[in-house]
């Protein structure tokens, strides 16, 4: 990578006099220009002879006869320019290669060019050197009036023109969807089945997790419902009831109880410790699996539904594009 040098304040000043200078006269070069096409049509010709005849003359005499060795001479303090940055980026090293500046700078190349379409591209060099200032700090073209009024319609021409663009993709995939192509079909083929081990694992997965938080969030309250559930099972039981009218009955029933709760909380324990097991984990992966299976599984309705679905989806999101947001912003 090349070293990056630091610019002395007496040749940073010296470059920013310069770009002043090209500015002044790229200016003063399309404003020739301007003037010199309209001065080539008839009606403004013949009101600038009316208005000010002396000038018309000397403009014509002088410089509309040799317009192009005037513009050639621009040109020539152009092409100047060109020589000076490209060389300047060469000992700066501003690029990776020597010969990258006239690539990066194509504009200004093409400017120097004494022809009609090319000598157009010289707006853009105004547009580089004042990014150029920008860039030093030395302006602040946001705080212009013009900035405002360009980023505004730029706004809002890209906003129209993305919205439009947007919501005719939309109508697009809408009509594909209308025409009946089995897109679910694809869908499933392309998309679903591909990943679908992936996607039982991660289903497995969860509902392990699940599972699993919710024996470890609630076993106290797991436990205490299977007591009570035991108790009043044992409690509605008739042999039991006949068994605790006799001698020690209930000393014998409310031990039986016991153990049989004891026997349910340790059932119940056994049976929510196996969630980590291998064979629960197993048994969910076949249960995700089938149901996975009974899911991707379509029919006609089915697809027409789903698809009717993804139309209505897409005719909401082309509603909330059509809302033009720069509306609201610049009202």
């Amino acid at each position: 990578m090349p070293a990056t040098r630091t610019t002395s304040p007496a040749l940073e000043r010296a470059h920013l006099v310069w770009d002043l200078f090209i500015i002044v006269l790229v200016i003063a070069n399309l404003s020739l220009l301007l003037f010199d096409s309209l001065f080539l049509l008839p009606p403004l010709n013949a009101a600038f002879e009316a208005v000010a005849p002396g000038l018309h003359g000397a403009y014509e005499q002088n410089i509309h006869a040799n317009f192009l060795s005037i513009d050639l001479a621009f040109v020539s303090i152009f092409l100047l320019d060109v020589l000076l940055g490209w060389a300047v980026a060469i000992a700066e090293r501003h690029y990776h290669r020597w010969f990258f500046y006239p690539f990066v700078h194509w504009y200004d190349v093409l400017g120097c060019i004494p022809l009609g379409g090319f000598r157009l591209l010289r707006i853009l060099r105004v547009i580089s050197l004042l990014h150029r200032l920008q860039r030093m700090g030395l302006i602040d073209v946001r705080r212009w009036y013009v900035y405002s009024v360009v980023a505004k319609y730029y706004d809002i021409l890209l906003e129209e023109l993305t919205d439009r663009i947007a919501i005719r993709m939309l109508d697009n995939v809408q009509q594909e969807l209308r025409s009946g192509d089995g897109l679910s079909s694809s869908v499933v083929e392309r998309v679903v089945e591909p990943r679908k081990q992936a996607l039982i694992g991660e289903i497995s997965q969860r509902l392990e997790a699940m599972a699993g938080d919710a024996y470890t969030n609630n076993l106290d309250d797991t436990l205490r419902y299977v007591r009570g559930l035991v108790s009043r099972t044992l409690a509605e039981s008739p042999e039991l009831k006949r068994l605790s009218r006799l001698p020690m009955g209930s000393q014998l029933t409310r031990g039986l109880e016991g153990s049989l709760s004891d026997l349910a909380c340790h059932l119940v324990d056994e049976a929510l410790a196996g969630l980590k097991s291998a064979e629960f984990s197993s048994l969910v992966e076949h249960l995700a699996e089938s149901g996975f299976d009974a899911w991707l599984r379509t029919d006609p309705k089915t697809e027409q539904i789903t698809e009717q679905v993804l139309v209505d989806m897409l005719e909401l999101l082309k509603e909330q594009i059509a809302v033009k947001r720069w509306q609201q912003h610049y009202e």
